[in-house]
C-alpha cells in the first residue's frame, strides 16, 4: 500500500476572502473540495500538510523583486481562511513558506521522507504558482506527484491548465475528486 499525505497549499485570506490583497472570484471555488479533502485525509488518519506563504515584516525578500509585498507574517492576509489550517488534529503539520514552492528551503521533504510518504495528493492556491511549483519539486524529490483538479484553480485559468497539463504529462496525475478522496482513504 501506498503511503499518501494531501499537502493543502495556501487556503489563505490572501486569496480566499472576499477583501484578501490577492484575491479572485474563482479562488472561492476550490474551498468545499479542498475541505471535502481534508475531512477524507482526517478520517482516515492520513498525514495533512498545510503550508502558508508568509513574509517577514520590515525585510526585504526576494521574492518582492517580482510580486508586491504579500502575505506579511501576522497580518489578516498570511492568516488562513476560516475553516482551514491546522486543526489540532494529531495527523498535521504546518510548512510556513517563502517562495512558492513548499519544498524550497523548507523541512518538508526531510519530514514526509522520515514518515516513509510516497505520494503527494495535492490541492489550494493557486494552480499555475505555488501548487505547480511544489509539484515540480515534489517529484524532483521522488515523490509521486498527484493533483486533484477541482481543488485547485488560478486567476489565469489558460495558466492553470497549462500547468494541470504540464504536470500530467512530466510530473505526475492530475486526478477528478472522487480519485483523489480514494487515494486518502
Amino acid at each position: 500500500m501506498t503511503r499518501t499525505a494531501l499537502l493543502v497549499i495556501d487556503m489563505q485570506n490572501s486569496f480566499l476572502h472576499p477583501q484578501g490583497e490577492n484575491t479572485y472570484a474563482a479562488a472561492r471555488e476550490v474551498v468545499a473540495p479542498v475541505r471535502v479533502l481534508i475531512d477524507a485525509a482526517a478520517a482516515a488518519g492520513t498525514l495533512i500538510v498545510h503550508t502558508a506563504d508568509r513574509h517577514r515584516p520590515g525585510f526585504e525578500d526576494f521574492e518582492q523583486k517580482r510580486l508586491p509585498v504579500h502575505c506579511v507574517s501576522g497580518s489578516f492576509d498570511a492568516a488562513y481562511f476560516e475553516g482551514f489550517g491546522p486543526a489540532g488534529r494529531d495527523n498535521e503539520l504546518e510548512i510556513i513558506k517563502r517562495r512558492h514552492s513548499a519544498f524550497f528551503a523548507t523541512e518538508l521533504a526531510l519530514f514526509l521522507n522520515e514518515q516513509r510518504i510516497e505520494r503527494l495528493v495535492l490541492c489550494g492556491v493557486k494552480t499555475n504558482v505555488c501548487v505547480r511549483a511544489t509539484a515540480q519539486d515534489a517529484f524532483s524529490t521522488g515523490f509521486e506527484v498527484v493533483v486533484a483538479r477541482q481543488a485547485t484553480n488560478s486567476n489565469r485559468p489558460h495558466l492553470g491548465s497549462a500547468s494541470l497539463e504540464d504536470i500530467d504529462r512530466y510530473l505526475g496525475r492530475v486526478v477528478d475528486l472522487d480519485v483523489a478522496l480514494e487515494m486518502l482513504s
